[in-house]
């Protein structure tokens, strides 16, 4: 048996889980949810999670997944991803995997190193630079002994940028070496699908959903959450939508203020995922720019099985 799987990917406000549900129950399977923040639970306005119509129409896995103080990672993803799909081959049933977070997509495909040992004293080291001097201080740490992982890399993104120094500083080579020489035996087919609009529409669909995430209590939802005790600077709540509504709480910019920098903010993030994606030659890209175009685009995935 053909151990066969789709992918189905793109920027977010692209429509990849409607279509994922979509082909899920045409299909009678299950759908694998490859995003980074709806793992998180109570975090569900800011980061779109399907309806609980959707939810109980096709069974989810890695929604609500964990409490937000828990740390959950790309290998971990990568492991407990690849035992869903074997029961679900098992079953005789075709995955459905869907998200826009490109590293959990690429851990799942062609899989992540996860050879080197943590070195625990360092890393709080590390920390403590952070905490004092601030990313960039870490960024410009990482760009002097390993300056094409720091390429890859954006001063935001100190977690990455730590394990890259971790890694040197334990083993003396660059983390690209590590990854480079990874290779995991792949016995599924991964097929990708990526979802591709018109940027106008595409940025107007972003519009569209930041004003309805309002509309339906996002500003509610993250007090809510720091009622729990939740530290503001958690890694759950540095996502786009929370970062910028605990901002205004804390009464440091404006609500209006606050709504247009979680609008750019969102666009800025979707073009990213874009050129993450279009570095992947394997992905059938689907032109879409309406709603008839993702019935379409469905319809051209089911054929292909």
């Amino acid at each position: 048996m053909e151990r066969k799987v789709i992918v189905i990917v793109g920027p977010t406000c692209s429509g990849k889980s409607n279509l994922a549900v979509s082909i899920a129950e045409k299909l009678d399977t299950e759908i694998i949810s490859a995003d980074s923040r709806q793992i998180y639970r109570y975090l569900d306005i800011g980061t779109a999670k399907p309806s609980e119509t959707e939810l109980k129409k096709i069974k989810h896995h890695f929604i609500d997944f964990i409490e937000p103080l828990n740390d959950y990672n790309v290998s971990r993803f990568e492991t407990d991803a690849l035992l869903i799909i074997d029961k679900l081959i098992e079953k005789s049933k075709v995955p459905v995997v869907v998200g826009g977070s490109g590293l959990y997509i690429k851990a799942l495909i062609d899989g992540i190193f996860n050879s080197v040992d943590v070195d625990f004293e360092y890393r709080e080291e590390l920390k403590k630079k952070r905490e004092e001097f601030g990313n960039e201080f870490l960024y410009k740490m990482l760009r002097e002994v390993d300056p094409e992982s720091a390429s890859k890399m954006l001063p935001q993104n100190w977690k990455r940028v730590m394990r890259a120094l971790e890694v040197f500083h334990l083993t003396g080579k660059p983390i690209w070496n590590f990854q480079n020489n990874y290779e995991r035996k792949n016995v599924n087919m991964f097929i990708q699908f990526g979802l591709e609009w018109q940027r106008e529409t595409l940025y107007k669909n972003i519009e569209l959903r930041v004003d309805t995430m309002l509309k339906d209590g996002l500003i509610d939802e993250v007090k809510n959450l720091l009622s729990l005790g939740l530290p503001k600077n958690l890694n759950a709540l540095n996502t786009v939508g929370y970062k910028e509504i605990i901002s205004y709480l804390d009464n440091d910019i404006t609500l209006d203020r606050a709504v247009e920098l979680i609008k750019r903010n969102t666009r800025h993030y979707a073009k990213r995922q874009l050129t993450w994606f279009r570095k992947d030659e394997r992905i059938n890209w689907l032109q879409v720019n309406s709603d008839e175009d993702l019935t379409i685009a469905a319809e051209s995935i089911l054929n292909s099985f």
